[in-house]
């Protein structure tokens, strides 16, 4: 959390192109990203409902594109998953999805993605030029803005990776991490011990996407022909391809 608005709505940066979601199980992410969601409905708006003397109930989110790859597709099932989460239980909590600091391979990866997501949510997307810094002014003070914003740059962008200190939003030293681990804290704290599950592990619950006509592999498939002469192309597909036949698998399965 960056932020907020001019009329008070939290701004939630979101570092999609750097993100390496290979780290760890697709549930922790999910728990992480609930974690996220509650702390901002309990805390975060009510917060913001007290400050600015009117109430609040939506945030926006900027997404920051920089780093993105095309190999981020493997990811298709994490991306639905918490699409469907937030669908089912946190509907219309956000107002409007910016991009930002979008690469060449942005065009190909949202059409892939575009089909997945509910119609309502489609209509928020807005793709903003370069940082988006001209754009976000109009809604938020400089002083909201994410880190990726104030400077220029593309999605090719060298600062993101180097940023640090409180001037970064993504640091765990940041004020809104901060407050997110001391309220889990406090909330885990209150919690009877129970016994370890079984194989030591925590899973959340979630329903399965239905992809049915969706055709993932046909758009995926026409996006290459039209990149593969790019530069540095070769290696993602191969590797995404190699995926795309595993899940292709799975599926008939």
């Amino acid at each position: 959390m960056s932020g907020h608005t001019k009329d008070g709505r939290p701004v939630i940066a979101i570092g999609v192109g750097l993100s390496t979601y290979d780290k760890a199980s697709i549930h922790y992410y999910v728990q992480s990203h609930i974690q996220i969601n509650e702390f901002r409905d309990r805390v975060v708006l009510p917060s913001a409902t007290k400050k600015f003397e009117r109430h609040v109930s939506t945030c926006v989110k900027v997404l920051d594109m920089t780093g993105l790859k095309l190999a981020h597709l493997n990811q298709i099932k994490l991306l639905t998953v918490i699409s469907n989460i937030d669908d089912l239980n946190y509907p219309e909590k956000t107002d409007t999805y910016y991009i930002v600091n979008a690469p060449y391979v942005f065009s190909a990866c949202w059409k892939v993605v575009k089909p997945l997501l509910q119609e309502r949510t489609r209509k928020k997307v807005q793709v903003l030029s370069g940082c988006g810094k001209d754009d976000l002014l109009k809604i938020m003070d400089y002083e909201s803005l994410p880190h990726f914003c104030r400077r220029q740059g593309s999605g090719s962008s060298r600062y993101s990776r180097s940023s640090t200190g409180d001037d970064c939003c993504f640091s765990l030293d940041h004020e809104f991490h901060r407050e997110l681990y001391y309220y889990i804290n406090q909330q885990a704290a209150g919690i009877k011990p129970r016994a370890p599950v079984k194989q030591g592990s925590f899973h959340v619950g979630f329903p399965e996407p239905n992809l049915t006509g969706c055709k993932i592999a046909q758009t995926i498939e026409t996006e290459f022909h039209k990149l593969e002469d790019q530069n540095g192309f070769t290696d993602e597909q191969s590797d995404l391809k190699t995926n795309e036949k595993g899940h292709e698998k799975e599926t008939n399965a």
